[in-house]
């Protein structure tokens, strides 16, 4: 009986971790990487299989990558978030993880991810102290500038470029094409979030878009983010030389951004939640799939 009750306690405490870090909105950055990586192969190998050792480690990177940036937010934020009702229940602030270890998970991920850039090739290594820079420092930018969205989305897209360099050890063209598809899609995606915040933001000296500009305008501006998206995919499958099933993929993908936005509006933001997981979950499911086809079509064919 013992026994079972710490294998319950230790289940818990391992949820409340990874409630800690929104494990599952790892599935937002992820599939980019992946796409990235299996483009990156069908390019240089004429196959879109990169070999189990690439898969693997990108997969721990970015795992890894996200933990360290997520637990890193939630200690730095700690205070705010006390003080936003939407917020006060989170791990830190409510005392279910002590700051203390908050910061032990970030050290320990980003251990792994040097492990993990060190088994891929040099530049992941050489660009590691950078990346760890933007992975650090968003929690910050909010307090200075309402392009704190542009932080996130350099930092996210950096996954999408990462699966390229994983398999070619290089940029090129479709990696950072990849990247800032990702750019302004997070930006798009996190100004939706933030409306939910704007009174809090305003109050509170938080910067956002949403609190500079106000909801409404805020609102075009992750339109006008979300429309450069659809078209940046489009060029991603020109530079990538991607076939209709890459395209049929971005059309799915533009009609899923327009359902975000069609969903939520000024006056009723009570399903910014279903725009901001649901909608976007599916996007990078759908950019994954498409990729997947695509280089499977381009493998066979």
């Amino acid at each position: 009986m013992r026994s079972v009750c710490c294998v319950i306690v230790s289940g818990a405490r391992v949820k409340t971790f990874l409630d800690l870090v929104k494990f599952e909105h790892t599935v937002f950055a992820l599939p980019f990487a992946y796409a990235g990586m299996l483009l990156a192969s069908m390019q240089v190998n004429g196959t879109g299989w990169p070999g189990w050792h690439v898969l693997v480690w990108v997969t721990v990177a970015m795992a890894a990558a996200r933990t360290a940036a997520m637990g890193a937010n939630r200690v730095i934020d700690r205070f705010i978030d006390a003080r936003n009702p939407r917020t006060a229940g989170r791990e830190v602030p409510s005392g279910k993880v002590s700051p203390a270890q908050a910061w032990a998970l970030v050290v320990v991920s980003l251990v792994v991810l040097v492990v993990a850039a060190a088994q891929l090739n040099p530049l992941c290594l050489a660009l590691l102290p950078l990346a760890v820079v933007f992975l650090i420092g968003y929690p910050y930018t909010k307090r200075f500038t309402w392009l704190c969205h542009a932080w996130l989305g350099v930092t996210d897209g950096a996954a999408a470029a990462g699966g390229w360099i994983a398999v070619t050890g290089e940029f090129a063209p479709p990696a950072w094409a990849l990247w800032a598809v990702v750019i302004f899609w997070m930006i798009g995606l996190d100004v939706i979030y933030a409306t939910m915040d704007r009174d809090f933001d305003v109050a509170n000296g938080i910067r956002s878009i949403p609190a500079r500009f106000g909801i409404s305008r805020a609102l075009r501006i992750a339109a006008a983010s979300h429309a450069l998206t659809f078209a940046l995919l489009l060029l991603v499958g020109v530079l990538a030389g991607a076939s209709v099933w890459y395209y049929l993929a971005a059309l799915a993908m533009g009609g899923i951004l327009l359902f975000e936005h069609r969903i939520v509006n000024p006056k009723d933001l009570a399903r910014v939640n279903v725009a901001f997981f649901d909608a976007n979950m599916w996007l990078a499911l759908t950019m994954l799939a498409g990729v997947v086809v695509d280089v499977a079509w381009r493998t066979l064919t």
